[in-house]
């Protein structure tokens, strides 16, 4: 799996949310298309080499320390103290430790597949990914071979012609370095595809790593990095140097024109910019879009989406006055810099020491077998999610969470209706939203056709440019098409979750769907605490400062009354407020880039607390372990969020991810709820008791 981080993005909005289910019981999936069906393989899996679960126990809560001053320490502060993080990790908790038992449900699968004679459809796909990675021998000696072609190719450009030529050619083959293009649901008419092109070109996490002082540090390493991959594409040492200096004072200008991830992240207007080919070819005289989209295979569309145009202004004179050995040790760079994970020893250790250890503090190389499931997983996920559930889900598991998913949509919508600060007008629009919420839980109701993925035995590298090429292609087929409603942007064996505002869905992959999260064996407390609260933060997703921007169908539009706007983004000023007085070392949480999370987490958790009340109304509270139900609900909220990072992981956290560290998750949404207050006793003044105009109510 290549570890870099990179701003080639097309619409992160689709996938909200990371807030993952393997059971003893097996369902079979559903019927895959004749073409690519698994062959009929009985595929076994052994649950006592599985990684344990980390569930709430109550013997992990401290209580030497005052749950209304330190909660996150009270229920997490032991198992931090106890607990490393693994050193092929830059971090560990909840969800990285259900990551591990996931990738180890897919390892004993891929060896099964893979060991088959003569396999077929899917089976033959996950077989030869595995086998290919998994044959070091055979890619060390490969070498840099894989590449000559397509060196011999950056070394003969010649001009600005020729550069767009390459970058055209390039990107029809999946490999776009410069930005990202593809389809996406038109914001105004979500029932439709159309195209987007994005920005891009970046090998740092953000344009501000390229001028920030506080990153100074990481742009002098990555420059060297870009030295290192020269050097070993066979650039002599001194001139290697010299083209990363080059190429780091390129990607500079890239990222001058660039937005950043809070930019992106807190405005999502940003990627719909709706323009026609010629008005598309004014702006970029030296890239022609009309050749672009024909390179593509796409037909020349009535408008198509050009997100962030000042970018693509910079690269068409960038295009006209920049040397080409400028742009041919750019395209050199990250034409191996990106096939690095799949080379030879030299390449992928490289790779790992710049984006694993320096940029992220990742003390250790994931194991070969881990990288390449990752690989497997970015090039042939979903395929190899109809493995996944065959093994790993339960109609049982199934079942109950479609029943959790009514009750918390009741909730919400109860709350909805019962708001003091909104009008009834933007009520009725806030529960006609309401009303199309579609939830997706575990796997796709149809799969995903992977006929036409052509893989091999030869060679590692062309397997996964053959997966990229053919996702590619899959995906600008899509472009002018009604949008496929049964699609799933995650797969089955993901331990995730998320909102997709431009079709109000909300998704719940198999892999999330275990403790702590989900446990069908479990008390109402802990479930509600945990996968509750997390399908009330994806509901919330819909009503976040960018859900909100959404309405019923999907489509952008303002469904706001001027006053009740006003009043949301009072309120929602506040979170940033609270969100920004937290601290990592010296740094600050950056309560703006968090706040569609924070929204999510405050209305999630307050909407899974209503409903859990619903849910055992009329019943004793039976004091588990001395503890009430509403306190196992709170603890095992933050039994989700405990986790460690590196400092280095957590450095980039703070500047590019639009969720708030996991500690400060554990103690926002609750301290800002009465109920919390109320199950622990915390008196007025304590930091979970929060009142006042401090206090933060909003959905």
């Amino acid at each position: 799996m290549n570890i870099r981080t990179s701003q080639t993005l097309l619409l992160p909005l689709a996938i909200a949310v990371a807030l993952a289910a393997c059971s003893k019981k097996e369902e079979a999936a559903p019927a895959a298309t004749a073409s690519n069906a698994p062959a009929a393989t009985e595929l076994k899996l052994d649950e006592s080499t599985l990684p344990a679960y980390n569930a709430f126990h109550v013997s992990d809560l401290d209580t030497t320390l005052d749950a209304c001053s330190d909660f996150g320490g009270y229920v997490n502060g032991k198992w931090l103290a106890a607990n490393e993080i693994p050193g092929d990790r830059t971090s560990w908790g909840a969800f990285t430790i259900l990551d591990e038992r996931s990738v180890a449900v897919q390892h004993q699968l891929a060896e099964q597949v893979a060991a088959l004679q003569n396999p077929t459809g899917i089976e033959k796909i996950v077989g030869d990914f595995w086998a290919t990675g998994m044959d070091e021998a055979k890619v060390n000696a490969q070498g840099l071979e894989p590449l000559k072609a397509d060196l011999a190719t950056i070394d003969a450009l010649t001009d600005a012609a020729s550069i767009a030529q390459y970058l055209r050619d390039s990107a029809a083959k999946g490999d776009n370095v410069l930005f990202g293009f593809g389809a996406e649901a038109d914001f105004k008419n979500s029932a439709v595809n159309m195209a987007y092109a994005s920005q891009g070109g970046l090998g740092l996490p953000d344009n501000t790593y390229y001028f920030d002082a506080d990153k100074a540090d990481k742009l002098q390493a990555y420059q060297a990095h870009v030295a290192k991959v020269l050097e070993l594409s066979g650039v002599a040492a001194d001139e290697a140097a010299r083209q990363a200096a080059e190429v780091v004072k390129f990607e500079t200008r890239l990222a001058k024109a660039s937005k950043s991830r809070v930019e992106l992240s807190r405005d999502v207007s940003l990627y719909y910019n709706p323009v026609t080919l010629a008005e598309a070819d004014k702006l970029t005289p030296n890239f022609s879009w009309t050749e672009f989209f024909k390179s593509q295979g796409v037909a020349a569309p009535e408008k198509f989406s050009l997100a962030i145009p000042t970018f693509h202004e910079e690269v068409s004179k960038a295009l006209a006055d920049t040397d080409p050995s400028v742009w041919k040790a750019y395209l050199r760079f990250h034409s191996v810099d990106s096939a690095s994970p799949y080379l030879a020893d030299a390449f992928v250790q490289e790779n790992y020491d710049f984006y694993g250890k320096t940029l992220n503090g990742q003390k250790e190389m994931k194991p070969r077998w881990k990288r390449v499931l990752g690989s497997i997983e970015d090039g042939a996920g979903d395929a190899f999610g109809q493995l996944y559930v065959k093994v790993a889900f339960s109609p049982e598991s199934k079942a109950k969470m479609e029943g959790l998913v009514k009750n918390l949509a009741a909730s919400l919508k109860d709350r909805i209706e019962h708001l003091d600060w909104m009008s009834a007008e933007t009520k009725a629009k806030a529960i006609a939203k309401w009303e199309t919420f579609t939830p997706k839980i575990g796997y796709p109701d149809k799969w995903r056709d992977w006929t036409g993925l052509d893989t091999g035995r030869d060679s590692y590298l062309a397997n996964v440019r053959a997966a990229n090429e053919f996702n590619y292609k899959w995906n600008l087929a899509k472009i002018g098409q009604p949008v496929d409603k049964t699609e799933w942007g995650m797969t089955p064996q993901t331990v995730n979750a998320y909102y997709n505002p431009l079709q109000n869905e909300i998704v719940f992959p198999a892999a999330i769907l275990q403790p702590p999260f989900f446990d069908p064996n479990a008390d109402d407390a802990l479930n509600y605490g945990g996968i509750g609260a997390v399908i009330g933060h994806e509901m919330t997703h819909g009503y976040d400062d960018q859900g909100s921007r959404f309405g019923p169908t999907g489509n952008f539009e303002n469904w706001w009354t001027e006053a009740d706007a006003k009043g949301f983004e009072g309120r929602t000023g506040k979170l940033v407020h609270q969100f920004d007085q937290y601290k990592v070392g010296d740094q600050h949480v950056n309560g703006k880039l968090t706040l569609g999370e924070n929204i999510a987490d405050l209305g999630g958790l307050a909407t899974a607390y209503d409903a859990l009340q619903k849910a055992t109304a009329g019943q004793a509270d039976p004091m588990v372990d001395g503890l009430s139900r509403d306190q196992r609900f709170f603890a095992n909220w933050a039994t989700v969020w405990r986790t460690k990072y590196t400092p280095e992981n957590a450095k980039v956290r703070l500047a590019t991810d639009p969720h708030a560290p996991a500690q400060f998750r554990a103690v926002g949404a609750p301290s800002n709820l009465p109920a919390f207050a109320a199950a622990y006793k915390c008196e007025a003044g304590k930091p979970m008791a929060t009142r006042g105009d401090s206090q933060v109510l909003i959905w």
